[in-house]
């Protein structure tokens, strides 16, 4: 498979080397410093771009490669207030998107044992749930878009919850906290809590490379695939 790398940090080098080693071609790096490459015919020969940037620039990215007919995998976060839409119709009028907060497998276990705990959680109103997350310093966005899945994700399954926030004391919304703190790959924990006993769940990344790994699978995914596609889409749990 024929992969161009939008995005070249931490990120973009760790998924450029995990696509070789399974064997795929990096036809076209784009960077900050040559973005008249999304003009040339390498970028053009690529079966899917693999974009990890910044919340600004995303969106703008998705467009130039989908002018050249590029499929895209994004893992950037916070875009979606504002194009969230204009990307649902692009891809019900023929591009593609596989979007994802986080590609790690172990993340795709967790929001499973999530949703599933919510749904049990619904019937026992005595707990309290809450939601902290931890990144790297880099990270600007917040709460994480992993964390916001989570968070809906909750909010779906619980019927005493009307949404989500930061800073907030109403019981009716599910509390996410935020941390920023060296260079902290990503933890999410959930804490359901009562005056009788404390129920914990936690995902706690090593490293980067689990979300590079599910990036390339999610590229491999999509070659095949067209539309809006998700991490759902992937993993069937």
């Amino acid at each position: 498979m024929k992969i161009a790398l939008i995005g070249y940090g931490k990120m973009g080098k760790m998924i450029e080397q995990i696509a070789l080693e399974r064997g795929h071609e990096i036809v076209s790096i784009i960077d900050i410093d040559n973005q008249e490459d999304f003009e040339s015919e390498a970028f053009a020969s690529a079966d899917v771009a693999i974009e990890f940037t910044a919340p600004q620039v995303a969106y703008g990215n998705y467009l130039k490669a989908w002018a050249k007919g590029v499929k895209v995998v994004s893992g950037s976060t916070g875009w979606m207030n504002e194009h969230g839409e204009d990307v649902r119709q692009a891809c019900a009028n023929g591009q593609t998107l596989f979007w994802a907060s986080n590609f790690s497998i172990g993340v795709a276990i967790f929001s499973a044992v999530n949703r599933y705990l919510a749904k049990i959680m619904n019937n026992f109103p005595q707990y309290n749930v809450e939601m902290e997350e931890t990144h790297h310093v880099h990270k600007l966005d917040h709460p994480s878009g992993t964390a916001i899945t989570l968070g809906e994700e909750i909010v779906a399954n619980i019927d005493r919850l009307e949404g989500w926030a930061e800073d907030t004391t109403d019981p009716q919304l599910l509390r996410i906290d935020h941390i920023r703190r060296g260079e902290v790959p990503g933890i999410h924990t959930i804490r359901y809590d009562s005056d009788a006993d404390l129920i914990t769940i936690t995902h706690d990344a090593h490293s980067r490379k689990g979300f590079a790994l599910g990036a390339v699978l999610a590229a491999e995914f999509t070659k095949e695939h067209e539309g809006l596609l998700t991490i759902s889409d992937m993993f069937k749990f």
